[in-house]
């Protein structure tokens, strides 16, 4: 996710978190983090030093866990959602949720004149309105609202780029037309639709919508009886610059008493990709995709039921992993390390894995606890992962892992989907018909899962590095 205002917001909320948690004072002091970082006199981020403490508030009870529409008393303290979070003993469903009090109420999706306009003799904006939305009065164009469709004709024609386009961007960002107003103008998600990919997250210049976060059942955990197991997502090597068996032992560190790569259960994952491709094309079937993005299976499963038969059955690299890690930890609590929000929903719906902390968590615990990765303890890296299944977080390293086990069993004609949108979606409906490749990957974050809503480094950067840690391999 690029850095900006409210990401470095919403990172300083869950360091500030963390650091109480491990100073035993979470309870305590949790209700003064919005007044000590909007204290009177400060400069705001909205109308006034209230209504930014208000804004606070609201995302600390989605880094606790909690719906912000379940609230029922406004006079609740934190401290208490604290002691509410620590009590319960089960997570939600669905991961999203809307902070009304951070949300700008963004205008509905139109086209507005600037004053860029220079009232041309030509008047091609005019001209071209097939609805007659566009008068010129004093010398400059003006849209009638009620009249405009968003055609976008005035835009274009304009000689002087005088007439801009302004999007909802959480709705403009959304692959599946999941997220939209209510009649208050706040947005609301349709959960029938949503595919987890977590682009109005990263697309909301406001960090109106947050998940809700796993961080205090992972400090139940840790104050517990049980095992604490991480299982750690290879994208994670391109995340903080340092080996990655310091990466892994600094995620130790932070109270886990094992650390599990995913990578051993991508090693899984290619074995049975592999397998199940050349048994179906033996089969006669046209193409087979890959099942390693649960954002894109959802979106299969919700918007695309024709591609349905031609997606593998393989399980994905973190479903294989939490099977070896309960089999080796029976009674222990699983958390997946991961980058997006599709893994936390698959972690939900996951028999094996309990919790799920994002990359942005585990960074804001380092932080909390002062550990420096590039000064930290190693791990022994597990030397039997196979190179390639370290390579799955970056585009084509799910395809090439599976084509260098297939070998030369099957003639392989390759396509990459590398990112899904709109557009793309809609083509991939007409596969069944018109495709010729018969190895599908489909990554549903450009670049793949190094690009995903919860990273914390820039996409090129781990893409890059995790490409050193392939061949170090």
């Amino acid at each position: 996710m690029a850095v900006n205002n409210a990401v470095l917001i919403h990172r300083e909320l869950l360091t500030r978190l963390a650091k109480l948690f491990n100073e035993g004072e979470l309870e305590l002091k949790i209700d003064r983090i919005p007044l000590e970082m909007r204290p009177k006199g400060a400069p705001t981020s909205r109308c006034c030093v209230y209504k930014d403490r208000a804004m606070l508030r609201y995302k600390l009870m989605a880094l606790l866990g909690f719906n912000i529409r379940d609230e029922i008393d406004e006079l609740t303290p934190l401290s208490e959602y604290v002691r509410r979070a620590f009590e319960r003993t089960e997570i939600s469903r669905e991961p999203l949720t809307v902070v009304d009090e951070v949300c700008s109420a963004c205008v509905r999706v139109n086209y507005v004149v600037t004053n860029m306009c220079r009232g041309c003799l030509a008047r091609p904006c005019m001209a071209n309105c097939a609805k007659k939305a566009i008068e010129f009065s004093n010398g400059q164009a003006h849209i009638d609202h009620t009249k405009c469709v968003n055609c976008g004709l005035c835009m274009k024609n304009c000689p002087y780029h005088a007439i801009v386009y302004i999007p909802v961007p959480c709705e403009e960002s959304c692959p599946v037309g999941a997220i939209s107003k209510r009649e208050d103008g706040t947005e609301q998600i349709d959960y029938s639709k949503c595919i987890y990919c977590g682009r109005c997250i990263a697309s909301c210049p406001f960090g109106a919508v947050m998940e809700k976060s796993h961080i205090m059942d992972v400090f139940r955990a840790f104050r517990s009886e049980k095992k604490v197991v991480a299982m750690v997502a290879p994208a994670i090597a391109g995340q903080f610059r340092a080996p990655l068996a310091q990466i892994l032992g600094a995620i130790r560190e932070l109270g886990f008493d094992d650390v599990i790569e995913v990578a051993k259960g991508a090693d899984m994952t290619t074995e049975n990709e592999a397998k199940e491709f050349v048994h179906k094309m033996a089969q006669g079937q046209k193409f087979m995709t890959t099942s390693c993005c649960p954002s894109y299976i959802t979106a299969v499963k919700k918007h695309m039921p024709e591609i349905q038969p031609y997606v593998s059955d393989t399980l994905t690299p973190m479903q294989y992993t939490a099977q070896i890690a309960r089999k080796q930890y029976p009674d222990a609590v699983l958390v997946f390390v991961g980058p997006c929000l599709a893994k936390r929903f698959e972690t939900f719906c996951d028999p094996n894995a309990d919790l799920m902390l994002s990359f942005a968590e585990v960074g804001a615990m380092l932080v909390a606890r002062g550990i420096d990765v590039a000064g930290a303890g190693t791990i022994d890296i597990d030397h039997t992962i196979d190179s390639t299944s370290r390579g799955y977080p970056v585009s084509s390293g799910v395809m090439t892992a599976v084509k260098t086990k297939v070998g030369d069993q099957v003639e392989i004609r390759s396509l990459l989907v590398n990112g899904l949108d709109k557009a793309k979606i809609k083509e991939m409906r007409t596969f069944p018909q018109t495709c010729t490749a018969n190895m599908i990957e489909v990554m549903a974050c450009e670049g793949g899962c190094v690009n995903g809503c919860n990273v914390i480094a820039n996409p090129k950067v781990a893409a890059r590095q995790i490409a050193d840690v392939v061949k170090q391999s």
